[in-house]
């Protein structure tokens, strides 16, 4: 059977998830599960729970938990990765403190923008340090790769490793879910082709039937039905003619529109949750005892099949069963006018040949012009990565679209100095 790594295991409810998905699949019942963490302290509440997920799901698969990463790498077929270098404190906490001090706010902080790029500093030279035990103990793997920033974490690791690597995340298919709501038509009536890079991605078909569903969607602008938790993404619809998959918290970081510190009637007409990355991971940091007691104590475990595509391609791969999950992936030709060898986010069929990326073509002008301004910051922030060059630092902070349109040079380049200086140990030495 399957040999399965969860790498950050610690990681308990994702884990939860995941493994609830892949053992209710009868083919990978039996899987070999390797759990690992750094936290040997929440590993072993994750083998508690992983032994209750396998019993409510009536499956019997080996399952094994060790802080030795390559221990748990040894023999894998598949790795999964769900880890978070830094994490809450210091890492994600610095993200924001520091820049709020030249008073550059954040939402998320986890894909572009300063945040998203300190945050890919530190976690690229883990991840390749994962490749490099990969390529001695396991090199045939797949490995499906759940952390952010996703695009800047892929586009590494395709540089640097001949390990096969697929970049996965929630916001096509979530997207998809949340405008079909809004709409008033059911999910699995609609068919839609989405293409672009990880969390700045489009809907280039949304159709039931042949029927263009943009019309509705723009019926919920007329009719004023936009959510409020979703207007960020609503305006941009409006102005250019397509819906992107990331949230709008998300995504109003991605520009140099939404927030700015001398327009606060900004912030309250789209509704913008700054530091809302923080207000979570507090919430989930409290919530935490509460949910290790009930994970590991007697009280019902429910199993639900979640939307993540990690399962499905693992039993695709394993069966032959054909199916399409949308991957992160190099350009190597897919979207005609982004820059080759980037990260791009494209339909993949996945069956027993392997996980085969979908040729899109050109996009339309305006929306790969888009992208660039956020692959320019993923390029450079990669670049710093792998040769060890602070000034790349420097130039990927001074052309992310948030940054620039808020802070001068000097300011960006004294912000830069002090969050190397914070992360300290957690960030690799820059020359």
């Amino acid at each position: 059977m399957a040999r399965i790594t969860f790498i950050g295991a610690g990681s308990t409810v994702f884990a939860k998830n995941l493994l609830g998905d892949i053992l209710s699949f009868p083919e990978l019942a039996g899987s070999e599960i390797a759990l690992f963490d750094i936290d040997a302290d929440r590993l072993s509440t994750s083998e508690i729970v992983a032994r209750r997920v396998a019993d409510a799901v009536g499956a019997k698969p080996t399952i094994t938990a060790t802080t030795d990463r390559r221990r748990a790498l040894d023999g894998a077929d598949y790795a999964i990765c769900m880890i978070q270098v830094g994490g809450y404190k210091p890492g994600t906490v610095t993200d924001f403190e520091i820049p709020k001090k030249y008073g550059l706010r954040q939402t998320i902080a986890d894909t572009l923008g300063i945040g998203g790029i300190m945050r890919g500093l530190r976690t690229i030279p883990v991840l390749l340090d994962m490749c490099r035990d990969m390529e001695q103990v396991c090199p045939d793997v797949t490995f499906l790769q759940y952390v952010n920033p996703m695009a800047m974490n892929c586009w590494a690791i395709s540089r640097a490793s001949t390990i096969k690597t697929v970049g996965l995340c929630h916001s096509v298919q979530g997207t998809a879910g949340q405008l079909a709501d809004d709409i008033g038509v059911p999910l699995d009536e609609i068919n839609y082709v989405c293409a672009g890079i990880n969390h700045m991605a489009f809907y280039l078909k949304f159709e039931r039937e042949g029927e263009n569903l943009y019309p509705r969607i723009r019926q919920v602008v007329e009719e004023g039905r936009v959510p409020d938790w979703n207007r960020v993404r609503y305006e941009m619809f409006t102005r250019l003619g397509y819906f992107v998959t990331e949230s709008s918290e998300h995504f109003s970081e991605y520009t140099p529109w939404f927030i700015k510190r001398d327009r606060p009637d900004l912030i309250e007409k789209f509704n913008i949750p700054l530091d809302e990355y923080i207000r979570r991971c507090e919430v989930q940091i409290a919530e935490w005892q509460r949910q290790r007691a009930a994970l590991e104590g007697g009280a019902p475990l429910e199993v639900h099949r979640s939307m993540e595509y990690g399962s499905g391609i693992i039993h695709s791969l394993e069966t032959g069963t054909p199916r399409v999950v949308y991957g992160n992936v190099p350009n190597t030709g897919l979207i005609d006018n982004l820059p080759q060898g980037c990260c791009v986010e494209v339909p993949c069929l996945v069956d027993k040949s392997g996980i085969q990326p979908t040729k899109i073509g050109a996009l339309p002008p305006h929306l790969a012009a888009m992208m660039q301004t956020n692959v320019n910051v993923q390029s450079l922030t990669v670049e710093a990565a792998l040769t060890g060059k602070r000034e790349h630092i420097y130039h990927a902070a001074m052309l992310d679209p948030h940054t620039a349109a808020e802070l001068s040079l000097d300011q960006i380049w004294s912000m830069v100095d002090d969050l190397i200086a914070a992360h300290g140990d957690w960030m690799p030495a820059y020359h």
